[in-house]
């Protein structure tokens, strides 16, 4: 899958909103997740597959 942004502030929208998932997954996980860069990635990449209609819950590893 192809993951594709309008523009920078799209983008960045976008990290926002990974990073607040991101600290309730931390929360859950009871620990800093060494391996965020792979848990962003993949939650901006399901992100925009719900957006399309597809897409399953892999974003929590």
């Amino acid at each position: 899958m192809s993951v594709t942004f309008a523009s920078a502030d799209e983008l960045a929208q976008a990290l926002v909103r990974a990073e607040q998932a991101h600290g309730q997954y931390e929360k859950q996980l009871g620990h800093r997740d060494d391996d965020w860069p792979i848990w962003y990635a993949r939650f901006l990449v399901e992100e925009q597959s719900e957006g399309s209609g597809a897409g399953s819950d892999d974003s929590s590893q």
